[in-house]
């Protein structure tokens, strides 16, 4: 692990702080290599790769390996469509991810559904309650027992007709589950059911243990591989595996644009593409990501 590291935060002494040695340990022979950074505080990891990768030369071999960056408090943090993402330190992994993927800008769709993929496959291969209570929802979102456990944000810096640049933020909840909910309800206090978000749980609900240190390494090993497939192959690889842990196959869900209902049906999993297939009144539809949101029909996510 090609790693540089801040002084460590400010606060209470523990074993929540990122332990590099374990972490080089726990790495696999590819992500050991990758350069990994690990600050106190940003704004946001997600702006920083950003504005270092849109300063590379605009080709497939611009960046030898992927860069990610690690902070244990981001006072810009962000999820899709603008939303606050709320973590203490020690609490969460938040990190992002810049790479070059060999594909233009129309081959990129379905990542974030193949790094949701990849998300299930790490956080399953640590000695977790109930592995398969880690799901997916459609389309960046990693649940554990029908509550929001990780959520991912993609951005892309450049692209040509060879090459995109893209950066890939996650954000894990590792601990502090009943102290973020309890947040993000009083938060929601005014907003209408149906169009709240995904309650928030942590990881340590189904790993009384679970740590940063683990949880990194666990993501880190199973994106490396999963990044050069899509590189190569595109989503459509991943499809069977995204559908194989889809949390709403076979229920009724609405879909929200800025909080009103525009369809409704019965979700069927994703296509090649990774669009959303809903089995409607009048037929099935394909569904792609934009600005819309996700819930089950009867109002419990």
């Amino acid at each position: 692990m090609n790693a540089s590291k801040s002084s460590p935060p400010a606060g209470p002494s523990g074993d929540w702080r990122i332990d590099r040695e374990r972490a080089i340990a726990l790495f696999g022979p590819h992500a050991h290599d990758w350069p990994i950074e690990i600050v106190e505080e940003t704004g946001s990891t997600n702006a920083d790769l950003m504005a270092r990768v849109k300063a590379l030369p605009r080709r497939s071999n611009a960046l030898p390996r992927p860069i990610v960056r690690v902070a244990y408090l981001q006072t810009a943090g962000r999820g899709r469509r603008g939303r606050t993402w709320y973590a203490e330190p020690g609490n969460a992994l938040l990190f992002s991810v810049a790479c070059v993927l060999p594909r233009p800008l129309e081959g990129l769709a379905g990542l974030s559904l193949a790094v949701g993929v990849a998300l299930v496959d790490g956080l399953r291969s640590l000695p977790v309650a109930g592995p398969g209570q880690i799901a997916l929802k459609w389309p960046n979102d990693v649940l554990l027992e029908g509550d929001k456990l990780a959520g991912i944000l993609i951005e892309t810096a450049w692209s040509t007709e060879y090459a995109s640049a893209v950066v890939i933020g996650i954000g894990t909840n590792v601990k502090g589950a009943d102290e973020l909910a309890a947040k993000v309800g009083a938060l929601n206090a005014d907003v209408p059911p149906q169009a709240r978000g995904t309650m928030p749980t942590a990881l340590s609900r189904a790993l009384p243990n679970a740590n940063l240190t683990d949880t990194l390494a666990a993501e880190l090993n199973a994106l490396e591989p999963a990044l050069k497939r899509f590189g190569a192959d595109g989503f459509e690889p991943f499809q069977p595996r995204w559908n194989a842990c889809h949390a709403y196959a076979g229920r009724e869900v609405v879909l929200l644009e800025q909080g009103v209902e525009i369809t409704r049906g019965v979700a069927a999993g994703v296509d090649e593409s990774g669009q959303l297939l809903l089995d409607t009144a009048s037929g099935r539809q394909a569904i792609a990501t934009g600005d819309v949101s996700l819930r089950l029909a009867d109002g419990t996510a």
